[in-house]
């Protein structure tokens, strides 16, 4: 796990990574609900999405929109196993602990937050 300015700076290098952003249904959700209530479902989604060691359709699992959050795990590479270990150094085949669902949590919220202050310059 890292630091999240370096992996968010990391990131924003990526052309892939940084092609995401909140639009139209996402952003006016993420709006309307307000970030704690994104986050609580974030929570819920990385619990049964993420956290368990064996995914059975690993790389899969996240849509690319939908839900604000499934577009913050895509811009942050917190989508899937393969991407966590890639980008994060996160392991593959072991459940997550419960301090690296707080990093992937934090790392949502920072991203999240984010697209709140640009989409409202």
């Amino acid at each position: 796990m890292q630091d999240l300015d370096k992996i968010l700076e990391a990131l924003s290098k990526s052309a892939f990574r940084r092609k995401f952003h909140l639009q139209g249904k996402d952003l006016a959700y993420l709006q309307a609900k307000g970030l704690p209530t994104v986050i609580a479902h974030a929570r819920d989604f990385i619990a049964k999405r993420l956290a368990p060691a064996v995914i059975d359709n690993d790389g899969k699992q996240t849509p690319f929109r939908g839900h604000p959050v499934f577009v913050a795990q895509h811009a942050t590479a917190c989508c899937c196993r393969g991407c966590l270990e890639k980008w994060h150094g996160i392991p593959k085949g072991r459940t997550l602990t419960p301090d690296q669902e707080t990093y992937i949590i934090r790392l949502l919220e920072r991203w999240l937050q984010g697209e709140i202050e640009k989409s409202s310059q």
